[in-house]
């Protein structure tokens, strides 16, 4: 039996007609999710709900998802948090300021549903594992620490 966490994904757009729509196509993956809807209210719930992926827009109100990105991958503690921008900003150049922001992903609109699908499991499955080889070294290190 799988005793790893329930996935926890933030859906981070202020347009409600997107959200619903990428809530809908998260409804065949196991995970919680919540929503944020602008740039500062998903910083809070970065901290408040400790996501392991985050899907966030670019064009928001009060920080835009680049500088969201910025911060949230700049912090030691929600650095690990996997970032899966999705926005309509397509040109080269935005997707460039994403890569440098830290996005570990990125998804035009509108997405294609089985892309999107296979992107999110993909980079759960991932997160997953990184967060395993985490608790293993952690606990390599408490095993040396008692030798």
């Amino acid at each position: 039996m799988n005793n790893m966490p329930t996935p926890r994904i933030l859906i981070a757009d202020d347009n409600s007609a997107n959200r619903e729509l990428l809530e809908a196509l998260l409804a065949n993956i196991d995970c919680d999710t919540e929503i944020a809807v602008d740039g500062q209210e998903t910083l809070d719930k970065v901290k408040s709900f400790k996501p392991d992926l985050i899907l966030l827009d670019v064009m928001m109100p009060k920080k835009n998802g680049f500088e969201v990105c910025r911060i949230v991958k700049s912090d030691p503690t929600t650095s690990r948090i996997m970032v899966l921008m999705v926005t309509a900003l397509s040109e080269l150049g935005d997707v460039e300021r994403a890569v440098e922001a830290g996005t570990d992903d990125f998804l035009s609109k509108p997405v294609n549903s089985l892309e999107f699908q296979k992107r999110v499991k993909n980079m759960l499955k991932l997160k997953g594992t990184e967060d395993e080889l985490e608790r293993l070294r952690a606990y390599i290190r408490e095993m040396e620490e008692r030798t």
